[in-house]
């Protein structure tokens, strides 16, 4: 899905079903202002936000390539840090899986590294008259964890930036920010590296 006029029909759809802006751009892995934007404007008005389109579904559609995905993503973060001091303890003991599409990749990642696994439930998703992000207690406790945090694409940052403040206000240590795509380029996000497969950097 490429056309501006595919990406306005299906925001208008996925918001008729009653997602909110922010669900819709979590689901098209772009930005609330980009999605306000396709909601409000037809094809050829104001000109859109700045923002990349992303359609992974080729991959995510797919348990097998989604497998391989996060394999890829799990060795990219390994790779990275294989080169630090040797007596620093860099592999994760948890990983944290944001809801929604950061899930199926954590678990997966969890799997192969041995890892404990936890998910994010960002604000974004919540409900009621304050909204907040928490962490799943169904599933491990970071409480003194080395935990790596993976998500399938950061837009915004704002939804990594909250994940790792609730990783640390429940006294674990975020070591690493794992992500298939990074469209906004970045080296690190409230002090905590990120590894991503692709970077996007923009030329303006």
């Amino acid at each position: 899905m490429s056309s501006l006029s595919e990406l306005i029909e299906k925001a208008k759809n996925l918001h008729s079903e009653g997602r909110s802006s922010s669900q819709i751009a979590d689901e098209m892995s772009l930005s609330t202002e980009t999605i306000t934007w396709l909601l409000t404007q037809q094809k050829g008005e104001k000109a859109a936000p700045k923002d990349i389109v992303i359609d992974w579904s080729s991959i995510s559609g797919h348990a097998d390539m989604l497998h391989d995905a996060s394999v890829m993503l799990l060795k990219r973060y390994i790779h990275a840090t294989e080169d630090a001091d040797a007596d620093e303890e860099i592999f994760p003991d948890l990983i944290v899986g944001v809801a929604h599409s950061g899930i199926p990749i954590a678990t997966m990642i969890a799997g192969e590294a041995d890892s404990l696994f936890t998910m994010f439930h960002p604000k974004k998703h919540a409900t009621g008259e304050n909204p907040t992000g928490s962490l799943n207690s169904s599933f491990a406790d970071v409480s003194g964890k080395k935990c790596l945090i993976v998500d399938d694409v950061i837009t915004s940052g704002r939804t990594i930036a909250e994940t790792i403040d609730s990783v640390r206000k429940h006294n674990g240590t975020a070591i690493g920010v794992c992500v298939l795509f990074d469209k906004l380029g970045l080296d690190e996000i409230d002090g905590v590296p990120v590894y991503s497969l692709v970077r996007v950097s923009r030329i303006d």
